[in-house]
């Protein structure tokens, strides 16, 4: 008789995560036919439809929901006896899947991957971009070992481990080079170029205006800090960026960047991961080994 086996579930889960055979076959490195065969066995193993199937996407019956959170806890439990069998072999190795805000990633990632390869040569790492709830939301499903974010996080199934502080500057268009440092108050009269909702960078921009009950109408979104610096740059507004993000994007802007008056806005950086991952201890060490390659200008935490 045919039993259910992990990769029923593993097939079945990256099915549920994207909605769609095409994309899950990708991500799951088999051909689309496979993967719908795979999912017509599980379905004949349960005696019951998990998927409804439609020209464009897929839906989870009200049992391939309930069939999706129960194969969730199974994978991320046998993930974690991995990392266990791992964790008792000494030196970081296999595959460490990694994620990384958008905030972050373009500035800090490539420093970050190359010092953990060379400091880890057995690690296959395995960076992932995505907004912050989106990592939770995969670190929790056990799809992530760790991720890059701004905290806190406020998730009880995570371990935030802080890495360093880092101030925001204001972005102007280098014709308003001269004029004074606006203030908060002073900036929530402007046009504030922010990046669109789902960032949790424009949620601290907005604290810092004060703008995070009634955002002003005039306020423009972009879905890349490159985008907002080059508005800046054709005169469209202001905005603030992170500050290891300025050597890469004011370069080809016509823009000028300033430190804002005290109280400086800030955010913190630091590590998440589930409380439960076994691999807790070397995730401790491997911040370490980040701390080395914190941009010039920010200030690590001890």
């Amino acid at each position: 008789m045919i039993q259910i086996t992990l990769k029923h579930l593993r097939y079945f889960e990256a099915l549920a995560q994207h909605g769609h055979f095409g994309r899950a076959a990708t991500a799951s490195a088999i051909s689309q036919p496979a993967l719908s065969l795979q999912m017509k066995e599980l379905e004949e193993i349960l005696g019951a439809p998990l998927i409804e199937r439609a020209t464009r996407q897929i839906r989870l019956t009200q049992l391939g929901e309930a069939f999706a959170l129960r194969a969730r806890d199974i994978l991320r439990a046998v993930d974690e006896l991995g990392a266990l069998a791992r964790a008792a072999q000494g030196p970081l190795a296999g595959q460490l899947r990694i994620g990384v805000i958008p905030t972050i990633a373009p500035y800090l990632l490539p420093a970050i991957i190359q010092t953990l390869s060379q400091s880890f040569p057995q690690l296959d790492l395995r960076p992932r971009e995505a907004v912050t709830r989106k990592l939770v939301d995969d670190l929790t499903e056990g799809r992530l070992d760790f991720a890059v974010v701004a905290l806190p996080v406020s998730e009880p199934a995570l371990a935030e481990h802080p890495l360093f502080d880092e101030e925001f500057v204001l972005v102007r268009p280098i014709s308003d080079a001269a004029k004074p440092v606006p203030n908060p108050d002073s900036l929530r009269t402007m046009r504030l170029l922010l990046l669109e909702e789902g960032h949790c960078f424009r949620d601290q921009a907005l604290s810092f205006c004060n703008m995070t009950s009634a955002p002003p109408r005039d306020l423009m979104e972009g879905s890349t800090l490159a985008t907002l610096v080059q508005m800046v740059g054709a005169g469209i507004g202001v905005t603030l960026i992170p500050q290891m993000a300025v050597p890469i994007e004011t370069r080809s802007a016509a823009v000028a960047v300033f430190r804002l008056p005290e109280p400086r806005p800030k955010r913190r950086i630091g590590l998440v991961w589930r409380r439960t991952n076994p691999l807790a201890a070397q995730f401790t060490g491997i911040a370490d080994v980040i701390r080395a390659v914190i941009p010039v200008g920010n200030a690590p935490m001890p």
